[in-house]
């Protein structure tokens, strides 16, 4: 069944301005609202259609890209319009301000007196979030970890198991909104009764009263106690990167939805590499003598120790790369690189035997810089390197 055109479903023209749609749509919402029509199916589907209309037209990204290509342009961009409709969760939470509701998860409920099957105005607390830090090797984060925490938040009181009443005789439903967590006012206007909403002042939204209170809590429903919680870090983590765990913060009073813990990582220096995002650099230095003639050093990885080549006449500044030998990118296989930076130590003292050794070969025209003959600049093999 093809979608009816969404300005025939407002009865607005394609000119129409915003107020002139949104007008249109609150009198079609109030028409076919199912607290109104009850057990009436085809006016719950007009009432929905009417949503969906709304939502595509009181867009004007998405109404541009259906006044160009019909249904089919909101459908390509994850709109309602490409013929998924909209379910009753999706218009309540969407369009609050089409009426200025009250308290309650129904936006319409100040015009109905319906709506208890979407949960009224009862208020549902959540805990506050946790923040805590780690801190991490270089190893821990090549190759992830698992960390067992201590920590200290709120829980749920053992004594009223989190309600916060002395017992059962001292917790009971709200007299006033009789559990709503809301209560209603009906006045009389032009467009029939009208009905607003406001949290009930007696238990604050809660739905739920309490006479007398648990003395381990203080009536509040929660106590202090310390859990232990395991962390697995995944690999490639950076300094100050934020990690989250639903559900593992304070608790909430009264059965309400906890809070988060919030993981923030921090890295512990290495005593002899250096992180450059997923790459790792190491500063070798070796003497003039291995410069000119070429040795064989051994190296620090994150991974253990590692033997490379010095070939003969390397000059300072030169780069070796040990491929795969970095950190992996977070979710990812790909891994940097290690970097070796190497530096020709010159000593600051000489004594007088090395002194006549040098003073000789100064005079040797091998030993005389040459740049350019065979050798690239630094800035030349970065540019290399990179490219």
């Amino acid at each position: 069944m093809s979608k009816r055109d969404y300005y025939d479903v407002l009865g607005v023209s394609k000119g129409a301005e915003a107020a002139e749609i949104k007008s249109a749509y609150r009198k079609l919402a109030i028409k076919y609202h199912p607290d109104k029509n009850p057990d009436d199916p085809q006016a719950e589907e007009q009432f929905k259609e009417a949503a969906e209309a709304y939502e595509v037209l009181s867009n004007p990204e998405k109404r541009r890209r259906y006044d160009q290509f019909g249904h089919a342009g909101n459908s390509a961009a994850g709109g309602y319009g490409g013929g998924g409709g909209m379910n009753m969760d999706d218009i309540f939470s969407q369009f609050g301000d089409i009426f200025g509701g009250g308290g309650g998860g129904n936006p319409f409920e100040g015009f109905f007196g319906g709506g208890g099957s979407r949960g009224g105005g009862r208020r549902v607390q959540r805990g506050s979030n946790l923040r805590v830090k780690i801190k991490l090797t270089l190893e821990e984060v090549a190759l992830g970890v698992e960390k067992k925490i201590k920590v200290n938040k709120q829980v749920a009181c053992q004594t009223c198991d989190g309600t916060g009443a002395k017992d059962k005789s001292s917790y009971h439903t709200c007299r006033t909104c009789n559990g709503s967590g809301s209560v209603r006012r009906v006045t009389n206007t032009i467009l029939g009764q009208m009905q607003t909403t406001s949290t009930c002042p007696t238990c604050n939204g809660e739905g739920i009263e309490i006479t007398a209170k648990c003395t381990t809590c203080k009536g509040e429903g929660l106590t202090r106690s310390d859990e232990n919680i395991t962390i697995n870090i995944p690999a490639g983590v950076s300094e100050g990167m934020q990690l989250s765990m639903s559900g593992k913060g304070n608790a909430a009073p009264r059965g309400g939805i906890p809070g988060d813990l919030i993981i923030l990582v921090e890295e512990i220096p290495h005593e002899s590499l250096k992180r450059d995002g997923i790459n790792v650099i190491y500063d070798l230095y070796i003497n003039f003598a291995d410069a000119a003639l070429g040795t064989s050093v051994e190296i620090p990885t994150i991974d253990g120790k590692a033997k490379i080549k010095i070939e003969p006449g390397t000059q300072g500044g030169k780069i070796l790369r040990l491929k795969g030998k970095g950190l992996p990118e977070v979710n990812s296989y790909h891994k940097g690189d290690q970097l070796v930076y190497v530096n020709v130590w010159t000593p600051k003292a000489v004594s007088k035997e090395e002194r006549d050794v040098l003073e000789k070969l100064k005079e040797s025209s091998n030993f005389k810089p040459q740049p350019g003959k065979n050798e690239k600049s630094f800035f030349e093999r970065i540019k290399e390197y990179f490219e």
